[in-house]
């Protein structure tokens, strides 16, 4: 499975609480679809700057808790799209080689009234907008969240 969509998984299961343990890690990833190795969970927990207290694993308080608290679409972008490009009433993102799906699906999430619909390869999103001006609109919101 997608490394993004599996540290998402993650995420989500540490805002319900601390997760004890590794082990109850890998639970809570196996009862949402993802079954992961120890070290893979280990490379996920230090590249999600996740804290271990005492009552166990929790999203960081530090400089890596404000983008771990950056609405998922808005972390997806910045992790993953290089690229934002305009063409009349579509627009091509370029994204980092196996993410272009996961930051598509979580554009979708947000039900933009200016996107008629999205299609994702390995590294690139259309966006289908009605006119130029909803292209641009949506294109504008895109650039923002990269920052």
């Amino acid at each position: 499975m997608n490394k993004a969509l599996r540290q998402r998984a993650i995420l989500e299961a540490l805002r319900q609480g601390p997760v004890a343990s590794q082990e109850d890690l890998q639970r809570a990833l196996r009862k949402r679809g993802f079954k992961v190795g120890q070290a893979t969970l280990s490379r996920d927990i230090r590249d999600l700057n996740l804290s271990k207290t005492a009552t166990g694993y929790t999203l960081s308080q530090g400089e890596g808790a404000a983008a771990l608290a950056l609405p998922p679409v808005q972390r997806l972008v910045r992790e993953f799209v290089l690229d934002v490009r305009p063409a009349q009433n579509l627009l091509v993102l370029k994204t980092i080689v196996g993410s272009a799906q996961p930051v598509a699906a979580a554009l979708d999430e947000q039900e933009w009234e200016e996107v008629v619909g999205t299609i994702a390869g390995d590294d690139t999103i259309l966006i289908v907008c009605p006119d130029k001006d909803a292209a641009k609109k949506v294109a504008a919101r895109v650039e923002e969240m990269l920052g």
